[in-house]
C-alpha cells in the first residue's frame, strides 16, 4: 500500500528517513531489498551477484513484457538474444526512425490547422505506432491504427497498476500477440515480404544458440518488444512539451539549431521526468556488501527515479537545467533513466532510438510549428506508475511556421 501511495518516491523516501542507501521491506508477501544511488547501481549490475530470471511478476509479464521474454533472460541465451535487439537499434536504425517521425509529424500539420485543438500524447502514440510498424516491416492498415496504438499504450499503462487498467493491459496483450503471431506465421510462409534487416525479418528468422528458430508465440512476443518501447516514447514527448512550456528560456538556444543543446535538453527530460520507477534482479548466492547481507534468491529493487534525482550526483536535482549535461562525465551508473550498466548487457538497447526520436520531435515542436497551450491541468502524480500529465498536453491554434 505504501508503494502504491508513493510510487516513484517510495524507495527514495524510505532511504531518506532511514539515512541509508539500502533497506529491507516486504512486497507482495516476500522479502525485498531496496537500494538507491550510483554505488548501489554499480553493485546491482554485477552479473556475478545478480540475475534477472524470475524477477518480473507474472502480472507484469502478462501485460508489459510478455511471458519468458528477453527481459527475464540471463547468461549466454540473454547475450545472444540481446545482440538481435542491439542490431535493430544501431545508428542507421536510430536515424531511420527519427526521419520517419519527422515525416509523420509534418504530414499531420494540415489536419491540425483545421482542428480546434489536439492532444499531443494521443497524437504521439499514433504517430509512433505508425513509424514503428513501418520501420519494423509490420503491415498496419489505416483503419487498424487507432486500435493497435491503443493496445500498445494500454500495455505500457498497465505497468504497476491494479484493477481496470491492469485488465485492459492484459486484454491488449492478448490481442497484440494474436496479431503479431499471424504476421510471424505469414512471414515464414512467404505470404508477407519482410526485408532483410527489418525487425520483422530478423525476429521471424532468428535462431537461438542451438540453431533453433523461436517458436511462433515467442517470436510474436519479441516483435512486440521491438515496437512497444518505441510507442512508449509518447510519454516522454508529453513531458518534453511540458518542459518547453514551463521553461520558455530554453527555446532560444533550440531555435538557433544548437545540436549540443538539443542533446542536453532531451537528456534532461529523461533525467527530470518520471518514466521507469525501479528495476529488479535476484541474488544468485549469499554475499555481504557494506555490512549488508544479501541472501540467495532475494528480490532486489534498484531505485531509478531516485538515482536520477540524487543530490550527491546532480546539483539541484529538482531544477530543470539542460546545461548540467554539458560537463556530464557519461558515468554509466549515475544516469539510468531506462536502467543501468550497458556493459552488463541489461541496459535498454533502445536508448539511442529514444534520444533521436525525441530530438526530431523537439525540432518539430520548436522550429516547424507554432501552437498555444490553452488552460488545462498540467500536473502529474508521482504516485501513479507510469506517470503522465493529467491533460496529456492539449495544443491549440496550430499552424506551420
Amino acid at each position: 500500500m505504501s508503494l502504491m501511495g508513493e510510487g516513484y518516491d517510495y524507495i527514495k523516501n524510505r532511504c531518506g528517513k532511514l539515512q541509508t542507501d539500502i533497506f529491507e521491506t516486504r512486497l507482495l508477501g516476500g522479502k525485498v531489498i531496496c537500494m538507491t544511488g550510483a554505488d548501489c547501481a554499480k553493485l546491482f549490475y554485477d552479473n556475478e551477484k545478480f540475475e534477472r530470471k524470475n524477477v518480473a511478476p507474472k502480472r507484469v509479464q502478462k501485460t508489459l513484457f510478455g511471458e519468458n521474454a528477453i527481459q527475464g533472460m540471463d547468461g549466454k541465451a540473454h547475450a545472444h538474444r540481446k545482440q538481435l535487439f542491439i542490431s535493430l537499434a544501431d545508428r542507421p536504425n536510430q536515424e531511420k526512425l527519427a526521419g520517419l517521425m519527422t515525416e509523420k509529424w509534418l504530414a499531420s500539420v494540415n489536419v491540425w490547422e483545421n482542428s480546434e485543438n489536439i492532444v499531443l500524447f494521443d497524437e504521439a502514440r499514433n504517430k509512433l505506432t505508425q513509424a514503428a510498424c513501418q520501420w519494423a516491416g509490420v503491415p498496419l492498415p489505416d483503419e487498424e491504427l487507432a486500435e493497435r496504438a491503443d493496445d500498445f499504450a494500454a500495455m505500457v499503462d498497465s505497468f504497476g497498476s491494479v484493477g481496470p487498467r491492469h485488465w485492459k493491459g492484459r486484454r491488449a496483450r492478448t490481442r497484440c500477440e494474436e496479431w503479431m503471431r499471424g504476421i510471424i506465421v505469414n512471414t515464414r510462409l512467404g505470404n508477407l515480404n519482410a526485408n532483410e534487416g527489418a525487425a520483422l525479418h530478423e525476429i521471424a528468422f532468428h535462431k537461438d544458440p542451438d540453431g533453433n528458430p523461436l517458436d511462433e508465440k515467442m517470436a510474436a512476443v519479441e516483435l512486440i518488444n521491438a515496437i512497444r518501447p518505441i510507442v512508449a516514447i509518447s510519454t516522454y514527448i508529453a513531458f518534453m512539451a511540458l518542459a518547453l512550456h514551463v521553461n520558455p528560456g530554453c527555446r532560444q538556444p533550440l531555435q538557433t539549431g544548437d545540436g549540443e543543446y538539443f542533446e542536453m535538453f532531451v537528456q534532461e527530460v529523461r533525467r527530470f521526468f518520471p518514466f521507469t520507477p525501479f528495476v529488479g534482479a535476484r541474488v544468485k548466492q549469499d554475499f555481504a556488501w557494506n555490512n549488508v547481507r544479501f541472501p540467495s534468491d532475494t528480490l532486489v529493487l534498484l531505485d531509478v527515479y531516485g538515482t536520477d534525482h540524487d543530490p550527491r550526483i546532480w546539483d539541484d536535482p529538482y531544477a530543470f537545467r539542460p546545461e548540467r549535461f554539458r560537463n556530464w562525465d557519461h558515468g554509466i551508473f549515475n544516469f539510468i533513466p531506462h536502467g543501468g550498466d550497458p556493459a552488463s548487457g541489461h541496459r535498454c538497447p533502445g536508448e539511442g532510438i529514444t534520444v533521436e526520436i525525441l530530438k526530431a520531435t523537439l525540432d518539430f515542436l520548436v522550429n516547424k510549428i507554432e501552437y498555444h497551450l490553452p488552460e488545462q491541468d498540467l500536473s502529474y502524480s508521482l504516485a501513479k506508475i507510469p506517470a503522465l500529465p493529467e491533460s496529456k498536453i492539449i495544443l491549440s491554434s496550430l499552424k506551420r511556421k
